[in-house]
């Protein structure tokens, strides 16, 4: 099966990560896949739409394996400029398709007018059997996308990424819902959206997409990559006991939260707070809140491994944000074995409910984590058996296997619809 795979390349963020590991999985099982991504290269040539899919540079290409670790053979190049370069490793196939773009934030793009061009193009030469949009937050999202699907009659799949907080206790999860006011009219017309848990398919559902075409499939993580191991990450650090943040230093991740309550906690010498990520807010926190109070702030980090190091060597893993979808950090960190301490917002209280990890109240995520901090640093056996549980739950439920199993049924289950509709519209 040929499936053309929409999504994002950069900037780094959990769209990202969803595209990389469901595209390697769908790869490993045997899947031709073309990848479809908002582009700089493309963004800055003046070549026509035509010559997008034909000319295509082997860099481009080498560099998305080097990054995703595409492939277990080699990247074979063009035989010439008019072929696109193609991953080709016995049954893997892999094509790339850059859109040109006018800007593009963390979580929005506005394309060009030569956008829609170039992505019928792409598509009409590609012929692939199914399109999946893990939406980029685009126009191409609302009107082009599912017009140009229909056009080809090509069965067109979403995957829905936007947090939320279903209670609407904060300004930011109000804009949020906002976006899944103004998408449902838009997925409607999609064959099928996928959503990261019940509350989410609530939402939609309430908001007029019929429930038939919204399916959970939650995040999965890899449980055998992201797994207990050892780590040099205390030594490193000189600490006994280490908590870590990961993800975007942005207001709705409400890092600030956590330094406060770190600070008024006095964990002392032995205990340190590492901030792995970067974001619009992260200069001006490092200003107030640094190594003179264990927080040890490590910046984005791009290396795969490294993370995996830093979580395999820390004990609690906390994740205070104001609003959320289904963090796939969080469930990395649960693989690796972590205490995990997690707000109840979008799918990430779910994730932790029953005695898989502590449901912090977003509104109380200070004066919790002071009582909670201090706890976790003289307890170490509550926090072996907290991770334990972490790992259970995401064998359990949230394992990157199982998650791409349910999005392969998903594809037959589409695909055979179409060809029963087909059927009868030919009787």
């Amino acid at each position: 099966m040929h499936i053309a795979w929409l999504g994002k390349k950069f900037p780094f963020c959990g769209n990202v990560t969803y595209s990389r590991e469901i595209t390697n999985g769908l790869l490993d099982r045997g899947y031709q896949v073309s990848f479809l991504h908002f582009a700089q290269e493309a963004a800055e040539s003046e070549r026509s739409a035509d010559s997008w899919l034909g000319n295509l540079g082997t860099g481009d290409w080498g560099l998305l394996a080097r990054e995703w670790g595409l492939g277990k053979g080699k990247i074979s190049p063009p035989s010439d400029k008019t072929q696109s370069p193609i991953l080709n490793t016995e049954s893997r196939m892999v094509c790339e398709v850059p859109l040109p773009y006018l800007k593009k934030w963390q979580i929005y793009t506005i394309p060009t007018f030569k956008s829609t061009q170039v992505l019928k193009k792409s598509l009409e030469r590609l012929k692939p059997d199914l399109v999946h949009a893990s939406l980029t937050l685009s126009l191409l999202d609302f009107f082009a996308l599912p017009e140009i699907c229909e056009e080809l009659n090509l069965p067109l799949v979403a995957t829905f990424h936007p947090p939320f907080d279903r209670k609407l206790r904060n300004l930011t999860s109000g804009t949020q819902h906002l976006m899944y006011q103004l998408y449902a009219p838009f997925l409607a017309n999609y064959d099928c959206t996928i959503v990261f848990s019940q509350i989410q398919r609530d939402i939609m559902v309430e908001l007029g997409v019929p429930k038939e075409r919204v399916v959970i499939i939650p995040n999965g993580v890899d449980s055998l990559k992201y797994s207990p191991g050892p780590s040099n990450l205390k030594s490193e650090l000189n600490a006994d006991r280490v908590f870590v943040y990961l993800g975007r230093i942005a207001m709705e991740k409400n890092v600030e939260a956590l330094l406060k309550a770190w600070k008024k906690s006095e964990m002392g010498d032995r205990s340190v707070l590492v901030i792995v990520g970067d974001g619009p807010m992260a200069a001006s926190l490092q200003m107030f809140y640094g190594q003179e109070d264990g927080i040890i702030w490590m910046g984005f980090i791009g290396d795969e491994q490294r993370r995996i190091e830093i979580l395999r060597g820390a004990d609690v893993f906390i994740l205070p944000s104001l609003v959320e979808g289904l963090s796939l950090s969080l469930l990395e960190a649960m693989a690796c074995g972590l205490a995990c301490l997690a707000t109840d917002v979008g799918a990430d209280g779910e994730v932790l409910a029953d005695g898989a990890g502590v449901v912090l109240n977003p509104q109380r995520v200070s004066s919790q984590l002071q009582t909670l901090l201090p706890f976790f640093r003289d307890h170490a056996d509550v926090t072996t058996l907290l991770g334990q549980k972490a790992r259970q739950r995401v064998i359990d439920r949230y394992t990157l296997s199982g998650n791409i199993s349910q999005v392969e049924k998903l594809y037959v289950d589409i695909l055979a619809q179409r060809q029963i509709e087909a059927k009868g519209l030919v009787s």
